[in-house]
């Protein structure tokens, strides 16, 4: 994917709710899902988000205690990227469950040089303007996790529901450059996805039907927040922080050792 991209500069608004899927469950809403909704014309995509933080971590540890609000940030590509691809950097806040998304239109080239102190991250504006003073707050900003995951993605004709599958999510935490291959330690067992169902209104009733008869239960997951918990438990405890120690295994209803929202 190269060269310019419609609507470079988005600001959204929305509900997210997130529920894990078996294999079997996946197969039985996709089944569901015909005649209401269908995959959008670019099909199954593979989508890569490099997250920065700080050298500390301070944004994924912050996000982990489950605060009123949060926020961070990520650059994101569909597919490898080359220096001259459509790359989006992303600020991302949630607020009393609400998700905000600013997000702008760059490069990769534009983006490290931005993270360096060096100009801005698109044409400048508003969402420019956002961005620059969230990497000043919190600066040093430098890439911590890498991750990827299979995406296909559903819109409802007519309304702003759209609903999201992502199988096979996977981490790294080298190799930090969406200009590569899209490898890495999966997240998940073998065959399961992550649902992300996305609306500024509630859950439509014939939506929330179709998911109490499959037994599909709204859960807690985040993939750089697993990503994270995973590199930390492989840490030695020396180098473990004293406030992670509250942010490991909560329970969700797949009863999987799987744990943060957001």
């Amino acid at each position: 994917m190269t060269g310019a991209v419609s609507n470079p500069i988005v600001v959204m608004q929305r509900h997210e709710l997130k529920y894990l899927l078996s294999a079997e469950k996946t197969e039985y809403l996709k089944e569901r899902l015909k005649g209401r909704m269908e995959p959008d014309r670019f099909g199954l995509t593979t989508i890569a988000s490099l997250y920065y933080d700080t050298p500390d971590r301070r944004l994924i540890r912050a996000s982990l205690d489950k605060p009123a609000f949060k926020e961070k940030i990520r650059l994101r590509s569909y597919g490898p990227a080359a220096d001259d691809s459509a790359v989006f950097l992303e600020l991302k806040r949630k607020a009393d469950g609400v998700v905000y998304k600013r997000r702008v239109q760059s490069t990769i080239p534009q983006v490290e040089r931005f993270f360096a102190g060096e100009g801005d991250v698109c044409g400048g504006g508003q969402i420019n303007r956002e961005i620059t003073v969230f990497r000043d707050h919190y600066r040093p900003l430098v890439p911590a996790c890498l991750i990827a995951y299979d995406r296909i993605a559903y819109a409802e004709p007519g309304s702003d529901l759209r609903l999201t599958i992502d199988g096979n999510p996977r981490y790294r935490a080298d190799r930090l450059d969406l200009r590569g291959p899209m490898d890495g330690v999966s997240l998940l067992p073998e065959g399961w996805s992550v649902l992300e169902v996305k609306a500024q209104c509630a859950l439509p009733l014939w939506l929330a039907k179709i998911l109490s008869a499959g037994e599909i239960y709204k859960g807690s997951f985040s993939k750089y927040g697993e990503a994270y918990q995973r590199q930390m438990e492989k840490a030695p405890c020396a180098d473990r922080k004293k406030e992670d120690s509250s942010c490991f295994i909560q329970f969700i209803p797949q009863m999987l050792p799987l744990r943060s929202s957001f």
